[in-house]
């Protein structure tokens, strides 16, 4: 049985690649792109093993904790992606249970990241060729990871696969997946400037990781290198022990979800009308309450949202790596934060028509006019963005004890959030491109997106930052001089200029959508 879904797997993949040429290229861009990581690994792995065996079971740990929870936790969020081999389509066969699930844990390996995995696993004997007891240990440490990589991933997509059923957990999910990938970059920043300082992060973090599920099996090597048997038994055990639970949750997933067919759809309950009650019964007003409606309820939007508690984080990441002030630089720069997260808010509707897509001609013929659209776009954005930007700026200030910035800072705030509102105003009514479609994943890729959504935003950015810097330049000047005038100068220019471009966006913006209305949903329509 084991052979007869692994033979299935693979006709299955070969019959998909002949629906399309373009799919067979981007199996074989795949491949040579696995091949590629697979082959630089296994060098990486030999060069360490050159070096101190401490350096060597360091770097092994964290890299392979990384890949550990890479399989648990990706998989969650691909919720678009359907599995080759789906359990649900083997409700209706008699197959016994324990050799389904040998088959779908080995045919789980059949493809680029199961086989990379595979061999890079084994390859980690590489680091350790100078010990072969260690280097056999290693082999046993790298079966146990890819078992917990394989068994691990389909045990969590198997019990959370009900709730990945509901739009509101997956939407969840969504917004959930942009804190990993907002501060994956930041965290290897900051460790990549430590280990550049002379500071020991690695030892911690990989004895931390070491007592792990995601680092346990990686370790053992580490361990017997070291001549630590008791270590390496202890940590052999949790990579056990978790293969086994594992593999249990996904004994008994599977069993329920083979009896029980998912699928169902359940009702949803009535909630009144939400932002509708909350706005005047007008044009503005009723923009305004849908787009509060997509802002916490549509995971592309809300995603902006999440980003924003995140901000704080991520400039202690960098103000760390800086070494700014002799490594608390972290302080120096919270004082931008103010203005960083107007910057954010500013751009979110860049592209809102895009977002819109078919919904867009609701609008259109409800005759609503192109300014009491843009105006009610910019108020939905103004609601969420103006209280949080104004809270961060002071925060930040109080944060650095710089409280004769508090003027300039508020002000350059607020004007780089008008400022920002009025250019996507204007942005989003005339540089359309394509984005996920409503109901698709936030990192769904749409057909033909990658230049013509590179163009777009570049040009949003920079027209924003040249018309932020006069402001900006009078903060700076502030921030120099210590001279509370310019201060003042920064929050009249700042909010002043800021409210001009506000208004000339959301009149420009208007005049586009009442002379390209159709042209536009036409756009959007097209896209795929």
């Amino acid at each position: 049985m084991v052979a007869h879904l692994v033979r299935l797997k693979l006709t299955l993949m070969r019959n998909t690649l002949k629906k399309s040429v373009w799919q067979t290229i981007g199996l074989a861009l795949g491949i040579l792109y696995g091949l590629g990581i697979a082959t630089m690994a296994l060098i990486g792995l030999a060069v360490l093993g050159t070096t101190a065996p401490e350096t060597a079971g360091q770097i092994v740990t964290i890299v392979g904790s990384v890949v550990v929870i890479a399989w648990w936790v990706v998989p969650l969020f691909a919720f678009g992606v359907d599995a080759t081999l789906d359990p649900q389509r083997f409700v209706t066969f008699a197959v016994p249970q324990r050799q389904l699930l040998a088959g779908l844990a080995v045919a789980g390996l059949v493809g680029i990241p199961g086989v990379v995995t595979l061999l890079v696993s084994l390859g980690t004997t590489l680091a350790w060729w100078r010990s072969p007891v260690a280097a056999l240990a290693a082999v046993v440490g790298g079966l146990l990871a890819v078992a917990m990589c394989v068994v691990g991933s389909r045990a969590t997509t198997t019990a959370l696969a009900p709730l990945l059923d509901s739009r509101r957990y997956r939407e969840v999910l969504s917004i959930a997946a942009f804190v990993p990938l907002m501060l994956a970059g930041p965290i290897i920043g900051w460790a990549t400037a430590a280990i550049a300082r002379g500071q020991d992060v690695l030892p911690v973090i990989a004895d931390v990781l070491g007592w792990t599920p995601f680092g346990a099996p990686w370790a053992v090597a580490s361990a017997v290198a070291d001549g630590a048997w008791g270590l390496a038994l202890a940590r052999l055990a949790i990579a056990v022990v978790v293969v086994a639970l594992a593999w249990v949750v996904w004994d008994r997933a599977l069993a329920k979800a083979l009896v029980a067919p998912r699928g169902g759809a359940s009702a949803g309950k009535s909630k009144g009308l939400g932002w509708f009650d909350r706005f005047p019964a007008t044009p503005v007003g009723a923009v305004a309450a849908r787009c509060l409606t997509y802002w916490f309820r549509d995971p592309r939007y809300s995603g902006s949202i999440a980003v924003v508690p995140l901000l704080p984080v991520l400039l202690w990441f960098v103000g760390s790596s800086m070494g700014i002030d002799g490594g608390d630089g972290f302080r120096e720069l919270m004082l931008v934060l103010g203005p960083l997260t107007a910057f954010t808010f500013g751009f979110a509707i860049s592209a809102d028509i895009a977002y819109d897509h078919t919904a867009f001609w609701t609008q259109l013929s409800s005759g609503v006019t192109g300014f009491a659209d843009r105006a009610g776009r910019v108020l939905a954005a103004a609601v969420l963005g103006v209280p949080v930007v104004t809270i961060f700026a002071v925060v930040s200030v109080a944060f650095t004890g710089r409280w004769d910035l508090l003027v300039a800072t508020v002000g350059l705030s607020l004007g780089v959030l008008a400022t920002g509102l009025g250019v996507s105003s204007v942005v989003s009514a005339r540089l359309l491109y394509p984005v996920p479609k409503p109901g698709d994943s936030p990192f769904k890729s749409p057909q033909g997106a990658a230049m013509a959504t590179m163009f777009a935003q570049m040009i949003t950015m920079l027209v924003l930052l040249a018309l932020s810097l006069p402001a900006a330049a009078l903060a700076l000047t502030n921030v120099l001089t210590g001279d509370a005038v310019w201060g003042w100068l920064a929050l009249v220019v700042g909010i002043g200029l800021g409210g001009l471009f506000l208004v000339l966006g959301m009149r420009w913006g208007g005049r586009l959508v009442d002379q390209r209305g159709p042209e536009l949903l036409q756009q959007v329509m097209s896209y795929k």
